[in-house]
């Protein structure tokens, strides 16, 4: 049986994921592979990838603004313009704690250059309120995954198709294939999807929450009032689809979901599902993104970055390879998966999760 050694395996589906395999293989000069299938041509979306966020923090605001552009002129070079857009996302709320925090959101985006403005009750309905921000990046999954398997090629990334994976206390993993077997030093659970896959209890931390969600989508349907909207009520993201139908996915079991939805688009509106699912997928108890290794050893997680994870890959990349600048390495060491409240205070608001732990 053969066998071949490798700096990172990065496991993971994500074009977050793709992106942080081709930056370590090309621009670090790491030899890499990637454990992971493109999947945003066939099955319903649990995701999106934009460069504005429900973010609190300046610190993060500050991390997400310094890479974005970065990773939209790599995506053009990768993919061609279609794979890159600008879109107007709406995000609302309704319960005082969320309008709170919208307001605060609202503010700070605007404080770093991002035209964020009011949305009134006569778009939204109800007693809700939000901010829409104008000229957002979004990543078009389907234009990008094809020019991403190119662009791995040329990295030299190699895509084996494993038979059996195994972590190691310190990080390492083993993969087999039915043509040999691979090693790396260390690996890189980039994904909800891997994490819950591939990493061994013995290493799981105890920042983590397994939260239930569903994803489903709707027939064509009369628009939305916002090509992306985001519920921060309930972590609700409703996205229109180019075939008229509208997606939507979040936290919840799949009855009072769709029940949830439903409102959500209104009376007038004739909805009916054409397809439905639910999965795992991972949250923090202090609703900040999570990185490194559990307990300072094993494998590196890559957690709870929600829909601006692309546009940091560039600097994940980076403190992966040793090679982050002082202000990338600190955002990182503070984000860190093993951190206590003690140590930093770095949470973010977060939907409740309470009745959705899995």
């Amino acid at each position: 049986m053969n066998e071949a050694e490798f700096d990172f395996a990065i496991f993971g589906s994500t074009p977050m994921a793709q992106l942080l395999a081709g930056l370590l293989g090309r621009e670090h000069g790491r030899k890499v592979l990637l454990v992971g299938q493109n999947r945003a041509g066939y099955r319903l979306p649990r995701g999106l990838d934009i460069s504005v966020a429900p973010i609190t923090r300046p610190q993060s605001w500050t991390r997400l603004i310094g890479t974005a552009p970065e990773t939209a002129r790599l995506v053009v070079r990768i993919a061609g313009r279609n794979a890159l857009s600008r879109v107007d996302p709406v995000f609302f709320a309704e319960a005082p704690r969320a309008v709170e925090a919208l307001s605060h959101m609202r503010h700070m985006a605007g404080g770093f250059g991002i035209a964020a403005e009011p949305v009134g009750q006569s778009m939204l309905g109800g007693n809700r309120l939000g901010m829409v921000l104008r000229d957002t990046l979004r990543l078009n999954r389907a234009h990008l995954e094809a020019g991403l398997e190119r662009w791995l090629k040329d990295c030299t990334v190699e895509r084996p198709v494993p038979r059996s994976v195994a972590i190691e206390n310190d990080g390492a993993a083993k993969i087999e294939t039915d043509t040999g077997i691979h090693w790396a030093r260390q690996a890189v659970l980039a994904d909800d999807e891997a994490i819950v896959a591939w990493l061994p209890l013995r290493q799981w931390p105890t920042l983590f929450q397994r939260v239930r969600h569903t994803s489903i989508l709707t027939t064509p349907t009369r628009p939305l009032a916002a090509p992306i909207m985001l519920e921060l009520d309930k972590g609700l993201f409703l996205t229109q689809q180019t075939e008229g139908g509208v997606a939507a996915f979040g936290p919840g079991e799949r009855a009072a979901f769709s029940e949830h939805v439903l409102n959500l688009l209104g009376q007038n509106r004739k909805v009916e599902q054409a397809g439905q699912t639910n999965y795992v997928a991972l949250g923090t108890r202090d609703g900040a993104p999570a990185f490194g290794r559990a307990a300072g050893q094993g494998a590196d997680v890559v957690a709870n970055i929600g829909c601006y994870g692309a546009f940091i890959a560039p600097a994940l990349a980076r403190w992966l390879a040793g090679e982050p600048s002082a202000e990338e390495a600190r955002w990182f060491e503070q984000h860190l998966v093993n951190r206590t409240s003690r140590q930093t205070r770095v949470d973010e608001f977060q939907w409740p999760l309470e009745g959705h732990v899995a």
